[in-house]
């Protein structure tokens, strides 16, 4: 997957199928839906793939025992049904997370245990493995960690854990391998319209300068929060489709939750559910709910949610974690789908929705990541409809992802996988050989980039080299994890990181400068104040 290569198919007036403006879970799923289809298909992205929130995630593919919760049985089912099939087509991506409700009330055991049970059956063959009520002394063998006044035992259950950027990353390298066109900072900055309808963009290319004038039989929104914004290049007095909501997340040292258990409480103050869950060598901790009114690029935690966060973990784990613990806070922006009725954003649905304007624009928003590819779907079948493309099936529910190994799909969906904490280069999948390949050709790709990060140089030339890699950052905080697994070691290891960058990219020593320093600016904004 070469930038330049991907630049040159925008020569020569081509038509495309489908344009689709957003390089994040939902634009990527409709990408890859279309492609697979046999659509001709571009994909656009301002910034970097998966820049926003969809690198913001908790991590983890669920059904969501939130919604269950709520009564929400529909979205439980159909999140419970992509989980399996992304499990399926993407072993090396997913893996089976186990999860331990603990009981303080005597009440918790049977009230959670019925719950998870359900789960379990809405589940059905696609299920990871039963719940199952633990004793105190089993509870307290799988977490050590936990809080031990009052405890009475668990509840364990099964869900999917999973690495968001490296997913996002692989769907551009499967729309790339199916024939599609994913370029990223290539900003949309107007839409193109005869007598009333949408045909196509006018984009420009954030690296040259160039602006493009690109046509399509059908244009895709899938720019998640900021869609509104988009939807106004159409019908400049469209109503707000969309309430952001923030989510922030708390990265600490593993001797937080030693193990591979996670931790979900069902119900904290503000009425979200909590999860401590082992990712990558470290605990993700989260999340909060927070009506925001400003949709920004690079969202920062605001105090009180550190705060929040630090509070109820406390109560769960017998070492209290502290600010002075964090090792990265990250936050995220939901794009809910708007209701008038509706001012608590917590009770806002995670459903998503299909909208399409006077003038063929076509937005898709709402949704998270679990149910990206049903996502997908829906909007390619709605936008060929509306476009009078040629009907075509979907076949995405059984399409291998990038990567795919059948070796790691033949272990079982029920058992627990391995961590990249273990494996740093599982989730490249069938491409680690390559990877492996660098090490033995050139002994200095196979150092690492700092003592504290599981990261060797020869994955920054990988991610430069075929991941589309442009900046200090893409690799940093997304091709690599570094940002947000250890804030600061990743600012340490950022001039090594540049050095080897510009040599693939052909920089020179200013930009190594000037990337460092963006970066550890941008850095300092994942520590706490």
């Amino acid at each position: 997957m070469n930038r330049e290569q991907m630049l040159d198919r925008l020569q020569g007036g081509t038509k495309w199928d489908l344009i689709i403006i957003g390089g994040g879970a939902t634009g990527l799923g409709t990408a890859v839906e279309a492609a697979a289809r046999g659509y001709s298909t571009l994909l656009l992205e301002q910034s970097d793939f998966a820049k926003g929130t969809s690198s913001r995630s908790t991590k983890l593919v669920h059904g969501g025992v939130r919604y269950l919760q709520q009564g929400n049985l529909p979205l439980v089912l159909e999140a419970l049904r992509e989980r399996g099939r992304l499990m399926r087509n993407a072993p090396h991506l997913v893996r089976n997370q186990s999860f331990i409700v603990p009981a303080y009330d005597w009440w918790e055991g049977p009230f959670y245990g019925v719950g998870l049970k359900i789960y379990d059956l809405l589940a059905g063959r696609l299920g990871l493995g039963p719940s199952r009520h633990l004793t105190r002394e089993e509870t307290l063998a799988r977490i050590p960690t936990l809080e031990q006044a009052g405890l009475r035992g668990g509840i364990s259950y099964h869900d999917g854990q999973f690495d968001d950027a490296r997913l996002a990353i692989t769907l551009a390298r499967t729309l790339a391998d199916l024939g599609g066109t994913p370029i990223n900072y290539m900003r949309v900055e107007g839409l193109l319209r005869v007598r009333g309808l949408v045909f196509g963009v006018e984009v420009r290319d954030l690296e040259s300068g160039r602006v493009h004038a690109l046509r399509a039989r059908a244009v895709v929104n899938a720019t998640g929060v900021y869609c509104d914004a988009v939807r106004r290049m159409d019908e400049p007095d469209a109503a707000p489709a969309v309430t952001p909501s923030q989510g922030i997340h708390l990265v600490l040292d593993r001797s937080f939750l030693p193990g591979d258990s996670a931790i979900m409480v069902p119900h904290t103050d503000d009425g979200r559910v909590l999860f401590a869950v082992p990712w990558h060598g470290r605990v993700v901790v989260g999340t909060t709910d927070t009506p925001v009114a400003s949709m920004l690029l690079e969202p920062r935690a605001l105090p009180a949610e550190i705060d929040f966060l630090l509070t109820h973990a406390a109560r769960y784990l017998t070492k209290d974690p502290r600010a002075e613990d964090i090792l990265s806070v990250f936050a995220g922006l939901r794009p809910l789908v708007r209701s008038e009725d509706v001012r608590d954003t917590t009770a806002l649905s995670r459903d998503h929705v299909v909208l399409i304007s006077s003038g063929g624009l076509v937005t898709i928003t709402g949704g998270k990541w679990t149910t990206y590819r049903l996502m997908g779907e829906d909007t390619v079948s709605a936008a060929a409809a509306a476009a009078g493309l040629d009907e075509r099936p979907s076949t995405t529910a059984s399409l291998r992802l990038h990567g795919f190994v059948e070796e790691a799909a033949g272990g079982g969906a029920a058992a627990p996988g391995g961590d990249e904490a273990h494996d740093p280069l599982q989730a490249y999948g069938s491409d680690a050989p390559a990877l492996r390949a660098l090490y033995a050709a050139d002994s200095g790709l196979g150092a690492a980039l700092h003592p504290r990060l599981p990261y060797r140089a020869a994955q920054v030339v990988w991610a430069v080299r075929h991941e589309m890699a442009r900046t200090l950052e893409d690799v940093l905080a997304r091709r690599l994890r570094a940002l947000v697994i250890d804030a600061r070691a990743s600012i340490e290891a950022a001039p090594a990181t540049a050095d080897l960058m510009a040599h693939e990219l052909g920089r020179d020593a200013t930009w190594i400068l000037e990337q460092v320093r963006s970066y550890a600016a941008l850095a300092a904004g994942y520590l706490p104040a």
